[in-house]
């Protein structure tokens, strides 16, 4: 789960172009809802100054979340404007991606088997 998130957060951090599995965004979503939790609430209980670090988490996660949200609209085949229709995005986001390429890029689980048969094949 930690990879996902560092994957998203920090190697594709403002990255819109591409697809997006439904594993790399729903962890990604899962561990902020996790850190937003501790910082708000444990970090508040402690001291109401130190509760202001969820804001600043929240600012600073802010592009990723849209970017990660994005390219899971492609990967469904959508347009990433999507996101911006309350219930319709959250179906989007639970549907299986498209098989192959689509509009959008190759499919991001297809490529780890990919890569995987020609490693077997090289060895």
């Amino acid at each position: 789960m930690i990879e996902w998130y560092k994957k998203v957060v920090f190697e594709n951090y403002a990255n819109f172009n591409g697809r997006a599995r439904r594993s790399e965004y729903w962890y990604f979503a899962l561990l902020n809802v996790i850190i937003s939790i501790v910082l708000g609430f444990v970090l508040g209980f402690i001291s109401p100054t130190l509760g202001l670090a969820a804001n600043l988490y929240s600012l600073a996660v802010l592009i990723p979340s849209i970017a990660v949200a994005i390219r899971r609209m492609h990967d469904v085949g959508k347009s990433g404007w999507y996101i911006l229709i309350p219930i319709y995005n959250l179906i989007l986001a639970c549907t299986e991606g498209d098989k192959g390429t689509n509009a959008y890029g190759p499919d991001p689980k297809n490529d780890f088997d990919e890569i995987n048969e020609i490693g077997s094949a090289q060895a």
